[in-house]
């Protein structure tokens, strides 16, 4: 089983934390690690935030996937139930109008993981100190990114950083991506908000994974440095270590 540390923070700036973050583990030990980031503003972005997890964690110890490729499977069907419902819920109460969430997931099998996103909550790798993003950006700025007009540099600095152009329960259709990784000994698995991508250089989290202390200090190092960059956004960070002892 892997070890796993997170913490949740509601940053410098916001009213509200509207993410959210659990992790589960099944009756055959295979884990469940979950970031859902609501959007909405005061439109009930935490019910839609809370809903993914509190869902996603109930299907996942009721009716797991047994195999890396059941897993992925499971997540394009899981995450489209939870996306009708939402849906669902915002056609029939006006307050819920216009709610969504992010969502970044992963579900541990032995030495892989298969992982699961829609919207700009990220998936990474630490693999001898090479830190790979593993998950796509659904987003505005990475559209322009993949077609080479601006650099990852330039899109962490526009104002439209922010905007998604996929989420769940915005539209019928919940496209999310699922792959499987290799993970070997030793290898850490990171997912975060966006909260704390866009405030923390890449270096800077590289380093802290690095440090020989325990895994909840490094979440809570990286909110801190989120927070001392301004702390403009909800920050959730949640850590994993492929490998029986810390460090």
């Amino acid at each position: 089983m892997m070890k796993v540390a997170y913490q949740t923070d509601i940053g410098h700036q916001r009213k509200q934390n509207q993410d959210r973050v659990a992790v589960f583990t099944n009756k055959f030990g295979n884990q469940l690690l979950v970031i859902a980031d609501g959007i909405g503003g005061n439109r009930s972005g935490d019910i839609a935030a809370e809903q993914t997890v509190t869902i996603l964690g109930d299907q996942f110890k009721n009716r797991p996937p047994r195999t890396p490729m059941d897993g992925i499977r499971w997540f394009a069907r899981e995450t489209q139930s939870i996306n009708d419902q939402i849906l669902s819920q915002s056609k029939h109460n006006l307050q819920m109008q216009g709610m969504g969430t992010t969502m970044v997931a992963a579900i541990t099998f032995n030495n892989a993981v298969v992982v699961a996103n829609i919207g700009d909550s990220r998936g990474y790798i630490l693999h001898q100190n090479l830190l790979t993003q593993i998950t796509v950006d659904h987003s505005l700025v990475n559209e322009l990114v993949k077609t080479g007009d601006i650099s990852e540099d330039e899109a962490l600095k526009l104002p439209q950083s922010n905007i998604i152009t996929r989420a769940i329960g915005i539209s019928p259709d919940a496209q999310i991506e699922v792959n499987r990784f290799e993970l070997n000994h030793g290898d850490q698995l990171l997912m975060c908000s966006d909260g704390l991508f866009k405030t923390v250089a890449k270096d800077q989290i590289i380093k802290v994974l690095e440090l020989p202390i325990p895994l909840e200090e490094k979440c809570a190092q990286l909110v801190k440095m989120a927070n001392d960059a301004g702390g403009p956004d909800n920050i959730t960070v949640l850590i994993g270590i492929n490998s029986d002892q810390e460090g």
